[in-house]
């Protein structure tokens, strides 16, 4: 018995010691010791090797031996002194605006009206065209292209007159608008001398044309600049009726409240059906963001088409529009008697509704009722809700059908406007009367002529170095011009809408960079909370639109969308109130400051940042517009002030600008010409030295504020002299100190001190490619150290970061200042992998100050990915301890990575990971290290997303096709495209087509444009069937149709070359990550953390991994042992749509606070005095029936 027991003792201590050695093997795994010698060892290495190559020392010593001071900002003077910069710019067009009306209505009273009017004018179709038919000959003007105005060709003496399609100049009203507007172009011109800063200047009259200034031909004729490669081929289109746009209607109109009653009953036929569709969707497009508006269907009662907008008028904004033009088409036919009663009083009680809560517009308020029956709606619902003061408008579309004198009673007997549709040509006729109809008030008053800034829209061409093809976002103001002229019947005409478009570019120059410092930006806040410029503000790739019919698509990007605030925690004020606090005293125009956290994304949203703002604000008085700054907190509050005075300098200051290895930022005012059209430079380089020159002339002067506003537009501004310049001195000044201090940077008496570097260390250890520095001033210079071979296919250097501050690797380099002082910043691209190899880059910040510090420039080089590779290998590969070490990142049990502070992978083992964010590799780890702390996950909402049409689309109205009735449909249409390549059958391709884009269309347009179904809305507009040939040959390319496809994850790219599908607005959100190096320097000692996977396996074991700060970077060291399979998940940061509760299409941006415009004119007692309000029409359309009688007689004939 006693043996027994112990042989079990035995036994278990056997069994125990078996127990202890395998822990201790298993914490062998991994030598900790030597991860945190392999990360000391590479981190020392990086940074002496990059201070010595990029003379960091050297550079902070010669700002310290200019005597450079470092200030604190005042956010609240600086906002002041930029509002005040912005208001006087802003009033100079708005002083332009104000002349041209005057003169105009001055030049509509003088007028002759003789009964026949054969007005001679320009017209842009005409101009150039050196065609000669019925309708005149063409105009030979002399146009020169002008980089101010969207780099095409002009001729700045005189205007040119647009007509859109269904305008005709030989109708009485349209001869003689076109004949007395000719007067504008005095105006026109002076304004121009008077503002060369001034873009392009209108007349658009009610009656649809409209003259433009300069004169251009049309379709346009592209420059040099920005002109794309097939401009000479864009299809010739209409311009788009502009009496819809919101530069128009936002003039002549006060705010309003719609509700538009559509009668089911008109969708029995399939064409009183599209009409009513195309008729609601106009009324529609007239609305703008101070409007409220919702669409009601109605049969035996009326509910909303839109569910989620239930018992509400919602603001006329893009994405509330878009969303009740995608319900129209869903709406179904009943079989029940349509209860007009109930209707209207659903229409008349939401809108009694808001007017006593003081909701909506609290200004016009109108019903739309469109309907095929003839029969009017019975007085006693209208008497007990709009009589005696008929504080409702009714205007009534007769869809089709005979005249209705009850519906044209009706509309009479309420101040509003019968018409009769029976044909889609005329219903932007129709539809636009109630425009003038709304105007009546302020025409009558004679005296209120309010002033109104549209939207931001993407418009144009950039004026921008480098960016000539890209579209620029644009503002108009616009003022309305009312008809003073005499009649023997009252009335009161409007007779048209003058303006100017105004640049964004023109803003931001008045509100510089340089000024705010690196990571601090400007913004500028509507009335309505949406942004009109603003760093996270995007746009959709493209203005083609805008291009080719002047159709603005104006963007509608709320404050609270692009500042995305971070909680702090239950403890901490949320900062997301404080972000509402600021959007709101930005909408009431109030002055001051705050601070909160906010989210800033980089590279496309795949790197986010947390950082503390200061933000400053301030209202643009006489405008709709505030400003707002916001600077970092910490660095942000201070400058560097440096500058060399020109005069006093020794040398002349061009020598410090010798060289080709030198750039300035593209986008940055030191000097220009007040008529920047006139004197043209090639490069802002070239435009600098010009007038460096010019600082070294006898009598040179600064002008360093610019011309001023007169109080009035009745006073005349002066005109600027030709060669009248502005130079901001203190740019300039600390641009060419910079340039003192970087001088040698780029010399050739250092090549040889970089080449002994490239032989000792670079070349063999590092594979250094180029070095360079980024200034405070917006100095860009480089050195070239050897070629790349794996890069020649990439793009210049400087031509990629000229913009440098701009860069992520600039702004990333100055936050890594405050986390750890002594480090590099290290990146590779997002698709090193498929690069043999790629470059690694890496820069540090230099700061300047003893006591408070500011930053001074960027410095960083680039590597051989192959060659820092290679350097991480071999010191991995080598154990430092004296006791050895059985394993190490050469050993199969173990893999080693780099990753940066956001978590992508910089070194790997396997060169295909590289530049891969390391959650798709292995995501268990990821995961891991997120429990642990290492890195923070944060979830980033972007609300400006696009997804394709083949995502599902989490809109309240229903579809109306099924995706698999579309994929048959589109794959019925491939088949189709390859019967006609087969039978060379064109027609037959482009009418089938047709047909199927008809049937589409409902469900995939997702344009504003919905109204029209036309085979060209299939291809780039900007393109055209691509014709090659040889020498007996030739071969159509036609477009392809892509199928649809099952929903896959979120992009925005086009499906299709030939096809781009347009893209619909949607909310994407993705989670991103943020490395935690506090977590990993415990107690000052930057330690390994040790971690382990537990029960990953049906064995059992654990996978233990270690992680290590890299000193003097911003990356860690990731070391995992191998030898357990875990199974891996794989973490994704690519942005998906994100799923929305019903309701979600209005309820968030509903709550926003919002402030009405300041003038409100929608009541005139002489009004009931007009009586001309819609005619009960013919009983036929002439030109309809004729065609339709020719077509019963060639069928009988044949």
């Amino acid at each position: 018995m006693f043996l027994l027991i112990d042989d079990r003792l035995l036994s278990f201590g056997l069994l125990f010691l078996l127990w202890i050695g395998s822990s201790r093997q298993q914490e062998e795994d991994i030598p900790h010791n030597e991860v945190k010698n392999w990360a000391l060892k590479f981190g020392v290495d990086l940074w002496e090797f990059g201070k010595q190559v990029t003379k960091m020392s050297e550079i902070q010593r010669k700002y310290h031996e200019v005597e450079a001071n470092v200030i604190k900002r005042d956010g609240l003077v600086l906002v002041r002194e930029m509002a005040m910069e912005v208001k006087n710019m802003m009033d100079f067009k708005m002083n332009a605006v104000m002349r041209l009306v005057e003169s105009a209505e001055q030049a509509a009273v003088s007028a002759p009206r003789d009964g026949n009017v054969s007005p001679k004018y320009y017209a842009s179709h005409r101009l150039n065209s050196f065609i000669s038919d019925e309708k005149g000959p063409a105009q030979d003007v002399f146009l020169t292209t002008n980089r101010h105005f969207d780099h095409l060709a002009v001729n700045v003496s005189l205007s040119a007159v647009l007509l859109p399609s269904g305008v005709k100049d030989n109708e009485r009203d349209v001869a003689s608008g076109i004949q007395w507007s000719e007067y504008l172009d005095l105006l026109f011109v002076n304004n121009y001398e008077s503002d060369p800063t001034l873009s392009w200047q209108y007349y658009g009259a009610t009656t649809g044309f409209l003259r433009r200034f300069p004169a251009i031909s049309w379709p346009p004729m592209e420059g040099t600049f920005g002109a794309s490669k097939s401009s000479h081929h864009r299809a010739v289109r209409d311009v788009y009726d502009f009496r819809m746009s919101n530069w128009f209607v936002g003039a002549a109109n006060s705010p309003k409240d719609l509700a538009i009653l559509i009668d089911s009953a008109t969708y029995t036929s399939d064409r009183n059906r599209r009409l009513t569709i195309a008729t609601a969707k106009i009324v529609l497009d007239t609305l703008g963001p101070d409007d409220y508006v919702n669409v009601y269907r109605y049969g035996e009662n009326a509910e909303e088409i839109v569910q989620c907008f239930k018992d509400s008028l919602v603001q006329a904004s893009p994405e509330n529009v878009h969303e009740m033009k995608v319900a129209l088409s869903t709406v179904k036919h009943e079989d029940t008697a349509t209860n007009i009663s109930a209707a209207l009083s659903t229409a008349f009680e939401i809108l009694h509704k808001y007017n006593r809560t003081s909701q909506g517009s609290q200004c016009n308020q109108a019903i739309m009722l469109i309907t095929s029956d003839t029969d009017g709606p019975p007085t006693e619902v209208i008497k007990r809700y709009n009589w005696p003061h008929m504080p409702v408008r009714l205007f009534t579309y007769l869809i089709g059908g005979d005249k209705s004198p009850d519906l044209q009673n009706t509309a009479c007997t309420n101040k509003g406007f019968y018409a009769r549709i029976t044909n889609a040509d005329e219903i932007h006729n129709k539809v636009f009367e109630y425009v003038k109809v709304l105007a009546r008030p302020m025409v009558l008053y004679q005296h209120d002529h309010p002033l109104h800034w549209s939207p931001a829209y993407v418009g144009g061409k950039s004026s921008r170095y480098g960016r000539e093809n890209r579209g620029q976002l644009m503002t108009s103001v616009t003022a309305p011009i009312l008809d003073r002229r005499n009649y023997t019947v009252k009335t009161a005409n409007l007779l048209g809408i003058v303006g100017t478009d105004v640049p964004v570019e023109e803003i931001q120059k008045l509100v510089p960079p340089y000024k705010l410092g690196v990571n601090g930006y400007s913004f500028i806040v509507d009335n309505n909370g949406r942004v009109l410029y603003h760093p996270d503000l995007r746009l959709l790739p493209g203005n083609t639109e805008y291009d080719e019919t002047l159709k603005p698509s104006y963007i509608s990007v709320d404050l609270s969308e692009v500042e995305l605030a971070e909680y702090d925690g239950p403890s901490a004020p949320p900062n997301n109130s404080l972000l509402l606090d600021l959007r709101r005293d930005m909408i009431d125009q109030k002055e001051g400051e705050t601070d909160f956290t906010i989210k800033i994304h980089y590279d496309d949203m795949k790197r986010v940042t947390i950082r503390r703002h200061n933000y400053f604000y301030k209202p643009i008085e006489g405008t709709p517009f505030s400003l707002g700054l916001a600077l970092p907190e910490g660095y942000g509050m201070f400058e560097l002030r440096a500058e060399q005075e020109i005069k006093l300098a020794i040398v002349n200051v061009t020598e410090y600008f010798k060289g080709g290895n030198w750039k300035v930022h593209p986008d940055w005012i030191y000097c220009e010409y007040n008529s920047a059209s006139d004197k043209f430079f090639s490069s802002p380089e070239e435009r600098v030295l010009h007038f460096l020159a010019r600082t070294r002339r006898p009598g040179w002067k600064w002008m360093s504020l610019r011309a001023r506003s007169p109080s009035s537009h009745h006073k005349q501004a002066s005109k600027p002299d030709k060669d009248s310049y502005y130079c901001d001195k203190k740019l300039v000044q600390s641009l060419v100190l910079d340039a003192l201090v970087t001088d040698g940077f780029d010399k050739r008496e250092t090549q040889r001190m970089h080449k002994e570097e490239n032989e000792n260390q670079g070349k063999g250890r590092f594979g250094v490619t180029r070095s360079f520095i980024a200034t405070r001033s917006g100095l860009l210079r480089w050195h070239e150290h050897l070629q790349s071979e794996g890069n020649t296919e990439e793009p210049r250097f400087a031509e990629r970061h000229a913009r440098a501050m701009d860069s992520s690797w600039y702004k990333r380099a100055v936050d890594q200042h405050s986390i750890e002082p002594e480090s590099f910043v290290f990146s590779v691209p997002f698709d090193a992998a498929d690069t043999a190899d790629p470059l690694v880059t890496a820069t540090h910040a230099i700061f300047i100050g003893k006591g408070h510090k500011a930053p001074a420039a960027v410095v960083g080089l680039q590597f051989q990915h192959s060659s820092l590779a290679t350097h991480f290998v071999n010191i991995t590969s080598t154990c430092t301890g004296m006791t050895g070490c059985k394993k190490n990142c050469a050993s199969e049990e173990l893999d080693c990575y780099i990753l940066d502070n956001n978590g992508f992978i910089i070194i790997s083992e396997r060169h295909e990971h590289t530049g891969k964010f390391f959650g798709e590799i292995d995501g268990t780890i990821m995961d891991s290290l997120v429990q642990d702390r290492i890195y923070r996950k944060v979830t980033v909402i972007d609300y400006q997303g696009t997804c394709s049409p083949q995502e599902s689309n989490q809109s309240s109205a229903p579809r109306s096709l099924s995706d698999s009735i579309i994929t048959t449909a589109a794959a019925f249409g491939n088949f189709l495209w390859t019967l006609t390549l087969s039978l060379n059958i064109q027609d037959l391709w482009q009418t089938t087509l047709a047909l199927a884009n008809d049937v589409m269309d409902d469900d995939l347009v997702f344009s504003d444009d919905e109204e029209t179904h036309e085979f060209e809305s299939l291809t780039p507009a900007d393109s055209t069937d691509e014709v090659t040939s040889d020498e007996n040959n030739v071969y159509v390319r036609f477009p392809v149709i892509a199928p649809a496809t099952p929903a896959s994850p979120p992009t925005t790219r086009a499906t299709s070359a030939h096809y781009p599908m347009k893209l619909r607005a949607c909310e994407k959100k993705t989670d991103l990550y943020i490395l935690q190096p506090e977590r990993l320097n415990t107690s000052g000692q930057s330690n390994p953390l040790k971690g382990k996977l537990t029960n990953c396996h049906v064995t059992g074991c654990e996978r233990p991994f270690s992680v290590q700060k890299i000193r003097h970077t911003n990356l860690i060291l990731l070391v995992v042992d191998t030898l357990c399979p875990c199974g891996s998940k794989q973490l994704s940061i690519e942005p998906i749509e994100a799923l929305t509760e019903p309701g979600a299409c209005t309820a968030r941006r509903e709550r926003l606070y919002r402030r009405r415009p300041p003038k409100c004119i929608n009541y005139h007692p002489e009004e009931m005095e007009i009586k001309f309000c819609g005619s009960a029409g013919r009983l036929f359309n002439y030109s309809l029936s004729l065609m339709s009688l020719l077509f019963v007689i060639t069928v009988r004939l044949t």
